[in-house]
C-alpha cells in the first residue's frame, strides 16, 4: 500500500468510539426508536429531558489516552437525526435543546490530549421529513408510510450538514459514515459528489467504506478478521469496530460485557492481521461512563501501558506464530503474545540464529533460549524430539506473569525495511 498522509491510522492502531444521543436516556439500545416503533412525539420525551450535565469530554479524552487509544470518534448524528452540534439546517440539536455543542467540546478535549479526531455521521435520518420510510424507519407499517418522500431535499440536507462538520471544527482526521443497505444506495446519498466535497474540504481525511462506494478503509463490525484483508489481492486498511456488551448506545440492563483480557486479545489480533480496533463506549443519559465501562478501559490501560510498543507502530510479522500465540512486529522487534501459558517452554520454528535477545515486555526481564541445529544431539528434556531444525526454544517461568496477555519481545538480528513493518 502506498504511503499517504494518513499513515497515522496504521501506526495508532487503537481508537475509542463514543455513541451518545437521545437514545442514551432510553437506555435500551441506540435503535430503540426503530425497535419499538415510536412516533416522533413519543421519542421527543427524551428531547424534553436531554441534560448531559455529566458529559465531560476532558475526562473522556483522558480515559481514552490512559487506555492506550490514539484517536476517538463521536456520533455527531445517529439514525434518529438528533445532532450533537450546532446546525443552521435544523433545530433538532443539542445546542437548541441544551445550549451545548458536544461535538465542539469533544473535538477540543481530544486535541488537548493529543488524540486524533473522528466524527460519525448517520446517512439515515428518521427525523427528517424527506427521508423515505423504509424497512428500518420507526414509522414503517403506519399511515405515515404512504407519505411522499423527498430524498432530493434530504440529500441537500445531508451534504449541507457534512459541510458544516468539516468547516466548523478545524481538522477532522476521520469520517465514519453509516450505512448503505439494499433500499438505500450510493445514488440516494449522492455518494460520489459527497466524497468529492469531503476531499475538497479536508484533503487529509480518512473516510470509511459505508457510502456505497470504496473508501479509505473497511469496517468489519462486531467480528474479528483472522487474516489480513485484501481487495483483488491488494492489502487494504481496516478497522474492526466492537462494543463492550453488544450495544452501541447505553443499555442499562445489558450486562453481557466482554472481559478486558478478551478485548486486549482482540486488539492484538487486529494488529497481527494489519488492522485497527475501534472500541465503543455508550455514556449514560447524563453523559458519564458507567462504572463497568470505566473499569474496562482502566484494565486495558494497565496492559497497554507497558505493552504499547507491541501495538502502536506494529503490524503483521510475515511469520507463522506457534499454537496459542500471535505475532506482531515493529522493525527489528518481534512480539510473541502468549494466549495460553505453556509449561516451561515455547518452541518457535524458523527463528534459530535470528534472535539476539529475548525479554518479557511488561518488566524487561530476560528470557533464556537455545536453538535446534538439526544435528540430533541437542534434544534434551527442554527440546522434545520432532522439533525441526531452525527452531528457537524459549525457557519460561512456571508461573504466568500477572498481566492480561503476556508478551515476549524478541530482538532480531536483521533490521527489515521499516515500510514493511510499520516501524515509526
Amino acid at each position: 500500500m502506498a504511503a499517504t498522509s494518513a499513515d497515522w491510522f496504521e501506526a495508532d492502531r487503537f481508537g475509542l468510539f463514543v455513541h451518545f444521543g437521545l437514545y442514551s436516556l432510553a437506555a435500551r439500545h441506540e435503535w430503540v426508536r426503530s425497535r419499538e416503533l415510536m412516533s416522533q412525539e413519543q421519542y421527543d420525551r427524551y428531547l424534553e429531558r436531554f441534560d448531559p450535565d455529566l458529559f465531560d469530554a476532558r475526562k473522556l479524552a483522558r480515559a481514552a489516552k490512559e487506555a492506550g487509544m490514539r484517536y476517538a470518534v463521536l456520533t455527531a448524528k445517529h439514525h434518529d437525526g438528533f445532532c450533537l452540534f450546532g446546525s443552521e439546517l435544523t433545530d433538532y440539536t443539542s445546542v437548541r435543546a441544551n445550549g451545548r455543542d458536544l461535538v465542539r467540546e469533544f473535538v477540543t478535549a481530544m486535541r488537548e490530549e493529543g488524540l486524533r479526531v473522528g466524527l460519525y455521521y448517520s446517512l439515515l435520518d428518521w427525523h427528517h421529513p424527506g427521508f423515505s420510510i423504509d424497512e428500518h424507519h420507526p414509522l414503517r407499517g403506519t399511515e405515515a408510510a404512504g407519505r411522499p418522500a423527498d430524498m432530493h431535499a434530504y440529500r441537500a440536507y445531508l451534504h449541507g450538514q457534512v459541510r458544516e462538520l468539516l468547516t466548523g471544527y478545524g481538522q477532522i482526521d476521520l469520517l465514519f459514515f453509516d450505512f448503505t443497505y439494499p433500499s438505500k444506495t450510493a445514488e440516494d446519498w449522492g455518494a460520489r459528489e459527497l466524497m468529492s466535497t469531503v476531499r475538497a474540504l479536508q484533503p487529509g481525511i480518512l473516510v470509511n467504506d459505508r457510502l456505497g462506494i470504496p473508501g479509505d478503509y473497511v469496517t468489519p463490525e462486531q467480528y474479528q478478521p483472522e487474516r489480513p484483508l485484501e481487495r483483488n489481492g491488494v492489502p487494504v486498511r481496516w478497522e474492526a469496530c466492537h462494543t463492550l456488551n453488544g450495544s452501541w448506545g447505553y443499555d442499562r440492563d445489558n450486562h453481557d460485557y466482554k472481559d478486558p483480557a478478551l478485548l486486549v486479545r482482540m486488539l492484538v489480533q487486529s494488529v497481527a492481521c494489519g488492522g485497527n480496533l475501534l472500541l465503543n463506549v455508550g455514556p449514560t443519559g447524563r453523559g458519564a461512563l458507567d462504572p463497568r465501562a470505566r473499569e474496562t478501559l482502566a484494565a486495558i490501560g494497565s496492559w497497554t501501558g507497558p505493552h504499547a510498543r507491541s501495538v502502536h507502530g506494529a503490524g503483521p510479522s510475515g511469520l507463522t506464530a506457534p499454537a496459542n500465540a500471535l505475532y506482531t512486529r515493529r522493525g527489528r522487534h518481534l512480539y510473541l503474545h502468549l494466549l495460553a501459558w505453556p509449561l516451561k517452554h515455547v518452541h518457535l520454528p524458523g527463528l534459530a540464529g535470528r534472535v539476539r535477545y529475548a525479554q518479557f515486555l511488561h518488566d524487561g526481564s530476560e528470557i533464556g533460549f537455545h536453538e535446534v541445529d538439526g544435528t540430533g544431539h541437542e534434544h534434551t528434556n527442554m527440546t522434545p524430539p520432532g522439533e525441526p531444525a531452525g527452531t528457537l526454544t524459549l525457557t519460561l517461568p512456571t508461573a504466568r506473569p500477572d498481566v492480561l496477555l503476556p508478551v515476549i519481545e524478541l530482538e532480531l538480528e536483521e533490521d527489515p525495511d521499516a515500510s514493511e513493518t510499520g516501524e515509526v
